[in-house]
């Protein structure tokens, strides 16, 4: 899924321009009229204007190819490919500004640094605006993209500061440019299923901009669409970007959801909506992900599943441990359990409570002066023949779990008929706890 689409933020080629000290580009000056030795002809000249000035973009296309096919003047092809760009971009045809783009860029030592960093910036803004076209998922669109973007970095990290702009406004300008290059490059690179180049990427635009939330979502696709998925770093990037009000939050915390449920598995789907909302929470909290921040796998819940000796004692220390096993046992059902009866609550028809206790000896058993399970009885009228004290075995799926005071809960629960005492007759008494649950 894709949350609702954002263009980078990067400051305006004019404004860039303008910052390097080359207004004249940035305002689109055609060249000179014919003077001595200018690299062109008259008849060239006004044939340039003529077609840059046509009114209507889809004929002004056609007048400028013509140019291009008549007369194809070196002088006049960086500013005959650029006004192509440009008007390309204006009508939203992507594919052809990259196109027009690239021939421009090109043209090699016949534009200068400026020229050719400006360039880029529209080539990077281009691609991010149409991405989604067919035509820009190309294997060879998305390597010439990234490599694009890499000429980007370069270009920006060797120019200058301009005189008449403060080192402030400079170091701006320049992260504002880097942050969409390196975003460019990421989105290239997950189309192209690279996600390690991806992450680099994005982690990259992320130190140029920390609270760009649609660059932590990316990052966090980026994380899980890994082998093996970085699914601790990929859930808190998600988290960090619904944080950081991404637009489409819904969006993205269903997709957070759904990788969330492949990964883990868990017993009761509402730990998964739990879960989300406490790494939301953490992330709200705080831009670094802890270090002891862990989401546990499907085969760490089997894990903590199989190892029955630690159901209750994790359950009982809570923390890491006892979200483990939550996770784990949620939603499961247990054969006979022994308990010790504390308390029957009657209910509505057919329908009671068991407030129990279990431990996994006697000697604990008999100890006990509060219940640490609530058993709901459903369809089994009899089981209201308990009592205090009565010792039982019973069959439930574990539900709720409360870690102070400690407290589990069971749904659908039935009592062994075997521990059922007869109308009039006394409950069992003193049975010994069965290992188990």
């Amino acid at each position: 899924m894709k949350p609702a689409s954002k263009r980078v933020r990067v400051a305006s080629l004019v404004a860039v321009l303008m910052a390097f000290g080359s207004a004249a580009w940035a305002q689109g000056a055609a060249p000179a009229a014919a003077q001595a030795g200018p690299g062109y002809t008259t008849a060239e000249y006004n044939g340039y204007n003529a077609a840059k000035n046509t009114a209507n973009p889809q004929d002004k296309i056609r007048a400028l190819e013509a140019f291009i096919a008549q007369y194809n003047n070196p002088t006049l092809m960086p500013f005959a490919y650029r006004d192509l760009y440009q008007t390309h971009y204006g009508l939203r045809d992507f594919p052809k500004t990259i196109e027009y783009i690239d021939k421009f860029l090109g043209l090699g030592d016949k534009l200068s640094a400026v020229d050719r960093l400006a360039a880029l910036i529209n080539r990077g803004q281009a691609y991010v605006a149409g991405s989604s076209d067919a035509a820009l998922q190309q294997p060879e669109m998305l390597s010439r993209t990234r490599e694009a973007s890499a000429q980007g970095l370069t270009a920006v990290a060797a120019l200058p500061k301009p005189a008449n702009a403060t080192e402030e406004q400079f170091n701006t300008q320049k992260k504002n440019i880097g942050f969409m290059f390196h975003s460019v490059a990421g989105i290239a690179a997950s189309q192209q299923k690279e996600w390690r180049a991806a992450q680099d990427s994005f982690r990259a635009a992320l130190v140029l901009n920390p609270q760009d939330n649609t660059s932590h979502y990316r990052l966090g696709v980026a994380y899980l669409m890994d082998t093996p998925p970085q699914a601790n770093d990929g859930f808190w990037e998600l988290g960090r970007s619904i944080a950081l009000n991404i637009q489409g939050a819904d969006q993205v915390r269903a997709y957070l959801r759904g990788r969330l449920m492949q990964y883990q598995q868990p017993g009761c789907e509402k730990l998964a909506d739990d879960q989300i909302t406490q790494v939301i929470t953490l992330a709200a909290a705080s831009p670094d992900r802890p270090a002891d921040f862990n989401v546990p796998s499907a085969q760490d819940l089997q894990a903590a599943r199989d190892d029955t000796s630690n159901f209750l004692p994790w359950l009982q220390e809570g923390g890491a441990h006892g979200q483990m096993m939550w996770l784990a046992t949620c939603g499961l059902e247990y054969p006979d359990v022994t308990v010790r009866v504390m308390e029957v609550v009657p209910g509505g028809a057919d329908q009671l409570t068991l407030r129990v206790f279990r431990a996994p000896t006697q000697e604990a058993m008999e100890a006990a002066t509060a219940p640490n399970m609530e058993v709901h009885i459903v369809g089994q009228s009899e089981a209201s023949r308990l009592s205090k004290d009565d010792y039982i075995r019973f069959t439930g799926t574990v539900t709720g779990y409360q870690p102070t005071p400690f407290l589990l809960t069971w749904d659908e629960s039935k009592v062994n008929a075997e521990d059922l005492p007869a109308q009039g007759a006394p409950g069992r008494r003193g049975a010994a706890a069965r290992p188990g649950a």
